[in-house]
């Protein structure tokens, strides 16, 4: 097996997360992965979602000018002029 060059820093965090966890290294590497790469994958759909919905709202018409947005998200959090 082709061992990965990680710093002693991320070494050391995932023989914690192993021991945490009741694992040995290789179980807790590969679920650490597969979380992630779920987590990614979720993230990405949502991200694609988005933009379609953004871009099917300006084929709608369904915008508004960039300035009534920006003095309305000015007037919520209090920035200056």
């Amino acid at each position: 097996m082709d061992m990965l060059p990680v710093t002693p820093e991320r070494k050391a965090q995932h023989d914690d997360y192993a021991q945490r966890h009741g694992q040995d290294t290789a179980a807790a590497l590969d679920e650490v992965i597969a979380n992630y790469l779920e987590w990614e994958q979720q993230d990405y759909r949502e991200s694609v979602e988005a933009n379609q919905k953004g871009y099917e709202d300006v084929k709608a018409g369904r915008t508004r000018p960039a300035s009534e947005f920006l003095e309305e998200l000015r007037v919520k959090h209090g920035f200056p002029r």
